[in-house]
């Protein structure tokens, strides 16, 4: 028997890889896109091939579904430390600890937390799992993404010893889908060893890469009078090599490494030369802003116009709620409009790339872009995977922008391989579906 097509029309449809569609629709069967176009036109091409099908309209925008890009859903039930404001990192790593010591039903809080994305227009998620309790968030929630296992505190010694085996076995047990991956935690939290081998870890079973870099102003770049490289000297981790007065900022310290890539993103990327940032686009290496997430621990701010003028591949993540107010990934697209704007970005794309980054900027983060099951954008044999949007629809820019810096809270129904998975009571009225 031929599964069912539906129709889902709307004011605007935005494909992402093609231009805005006014009074626009795609057409959905078995969980993937049929057609993507002009209503009437996708409308006609159905009853030209004698397909029927239901149709669902929707008096707003569609875009392809939100992609998080770096969170941790397991800290969803630690939003009191969200809640304050800090004066830097180690004070609010301070809260934090504080907290997570605290006792915490970590799969209640990873479900919870999957649930608030999802109701947030989010169809595909970043998770980084530090207790094994919360690793099978994104399974159960059947949201599309890749679960990263978080690796910290390794030294060379603990890691040899026992620490790769432990987790090589901590990344077999992840449940599958969706992907998976491993999280070395930051530069400053690993020695030499365990950064250098995790990457082949990883890379052995085709699984990604995700970690921290740039959040501590640490890790940053100085001027030093070294003559000899850092690694000419065989210094075990990153402290050591600020110990022995080497201004190399933790950029060139994890490439040297070999853990950059184009399977690999990085979250937050606030301290970085133009130097640093050259290095992530020439190894294809995508950067995550959060900066909701940076304003709250008190971190200065990422170079939003800098990677847009430059070029690097971009995606936009939340954090947890344990250094952000939402998993609202839009009130994160916003807050990096404001930032654009601000350090002189001028550009009359700058929403069209914000939107881009929300969506195929993070599909494609993951690797999530490419192969029978991509994500990220609407195009015909892509999964259907749709937000809803309660914009009122005007000019095409006009609507745009104001999706991209007035979105927040706004999703209204969040579809995930053609199944409507989050629906709104204004989007049940409206159409008559509910999730």
């Amino acid at each position: 028997m031929t599964a069912p097509v539906i129709v889902y029309s709307a004011d605007l449809v935005v494909p992402i890889t093609a231009p805005p569609i006014p009074h626009g629709a795609i057409a959905v069967r078995a969980g993937r896109i049929l057609h993507v176009g002009d209503r009437s036109w996708v409308c006609a091409e159905l009853a030209s091939r004698g397909i029927a099908y239901d149709e669902v309209h929707w008096p707003g925008v569609i875009t392809p579904g939100l992609v998080n890009a770096h969170t941790h859903l397991q800290y969803t039930g630690m939003a009191a430390v969200g809640a304050g404001t800090y004066s830097g990192f180690d004070a609010w790593d301070d809260a934090f600890t504080d907290a997570y010591h605290s006792g915490s039903d970590w799969r209640a809080d990873a479900a919870t937390g999957a649930a608030l994305a999802l109701a947030a227009g989010t169809t595909a998620i970043a998770d980084v799992v530090t207790d094994p309790e919360a690793a099978s968030a994104l399974h159960d929630a059947r949201v599309h993404g890749i679960t990263y296992w978080e690796v910290m505190s390794w030294t060379n010694q603990e890691w040899a010893a026992r620490g790769r085996a432990e987790v090589e076995a901590r990344l077999d047990a992840l449940p599958s889908p969706p992907g998976t991956g491993l999280s070395p935690h930051a530069p400053y939290s690993l020695d030499v060893q365990p950064l250098h081998e995790i990457p082949d870890i990883v890379r052995e079973r085709g699984g990604r890469i995700h970690l921290h870099l740039g959040e501590a102003a640490l890790e940053r770049e100085f001027e030093h009078a070294h003559p000899d490289p850092w690694h000419s000297r065989r210094l075990g981790s990153f402290r050591e090599l600020r110990g022995a007065g080497f201004g190399t900022g933790a950029t060139e310290f994890v490439d040297q490494l070999g853990v950059l890539g184009p399977d690999c993103h990085i979250a937050h990327g606030v301290y970085m030369t133009a130097r640093d940032r050259a290095i992530l686009r020439s190894r294809g290496t995508t950067v995550a802003l959060c900066p909701r997430s940076n304003a709250v621990i008190g971190l200065d701010e990422p170079p939003v116009a800098a990677y847009l003028v430059e070029g690097n591949p971009l995606a936009v993540g939340t954090d947890s709620l344990s250094s952000s107010p939402s998993l609202d990934l839009m009130a994160d697209v916003a807050a990096l409009h404001v930032l654009a704007r601000s350090q002189g970005y001028t550009g009359r794309d700058l929403s069209e790339l914000l939107l881009r980054a929300a969506t195929l900027g993070g599909a494609h983060a993951m690797g999530l872009d490419t192969g029978p099951d991509r994500t990220g954008y609407l195009a015909v044999g892509a999964l259907a995977d749709l937000t809803f949007f309660d914009i009122a629809v005007t000019t095409v820019d006009d609507t745009i922008e104001h999706l991209v810096t007035a979105g927040t809270g706004t999703a209204s129904a969040t579809v995930i391989s053609g199944e409507v998975r989050h629906a709104s009571t204004a989007f049940t009225e409206q159409t008559g579906v509910t999730a």
